[in-house]
């Protein structure tokens, strides 16, 4: 069940040696297509070199209409004025995250591969839950492959958008687009992309304007 749109949601790689290369990058990258959201996630790192982060890379995004949640930090998101924060299932959780954020803060939630911990998640007040890794990545160590089918039946029974999440590339995006993602969360398959992250994301903005 394919749902009416799916829409590109960028995570930054999780460190980033030139802040400076990297929001030109960011630049071309969101001028290439729409984006709707960015996700600033630098792990480990101190507050003040996600601050840094924040502040260079933040109106880039806004300027071009995407969204800028942070990654764990509903405190630090707060303070430095992002859009919105996502938390996972050992970080804080959504109702703690809404209180610190505010009413109108875009709270996400990694739900792994469990509808259970999605459907809680979304009574708590998530404005979207995130189901992965649905292929390998070296993003992050993942210990969930769920089968793309949950997709579908989340858009069958809920309302609450879905993130797929998880070695998202143009080559394997076409099912997850298909099976019901509302959006595609894609790091490396973005900033690595042979032809760069522009290129990337114009090859992506055919495969989710691509007709049903």
């Amino acid at each position: 069940m394919r749902a009416p749109e799916c829409h590109l949601y960028l995570i930054t790689p999780s460190v980033l040696p030139d802040l400076e290369a990297f929001a030109q990058s960011l630049e071309q990258a969101l001028e290439a297509g729409p984006v709707a959201a960015l996700q600033i996630r630098l792990k480990p790192a101190p507050d003040e070199i996600v601050a840094s982060a924040v502040r260079r890379l933040a109106p880039i995004a806004q300027a071009r209409g995407a969204a800028v949640i942070l990654n764990d930090r509903p405190d630090l998101a707060a303070a430095l004025g992002c859009d919105g924060v996502h938390v996972g299932q050992s970080d804080a959780s959504v109702a703690s995250a809404r209180r610190i954020m505010g009413k109108t803060a875009m709270i996400g939630a990694t739900c792994h591969d469990s509808r259970h911990l999605a459907m809680e998640a979304a009574e708590a007040g998530a404005d979207y839950v995130a189901f992965g890794a649905f292929f390998p990545t070296l993003t992050k160590e993942t210990a969930y492959r769920p089968d793309p089918e949950i997709l579908t039946i989340w858009q069958e029974v809920m309302e609450v958008p879905c993130v797929a999440i998880g070695g998202v590339t143009v080559d394997n995006a076409g099912i997850l687009v298909e099976s019901g993602a509302d959006f595609l969360a894609v790091s490396q398959g973005v900033w690595g992309y042979p032809q760069g992250p522009a290129a990337a994301v114009r090859e992506f903005t055919k495969i989710l304007s691509a007709a049903p």
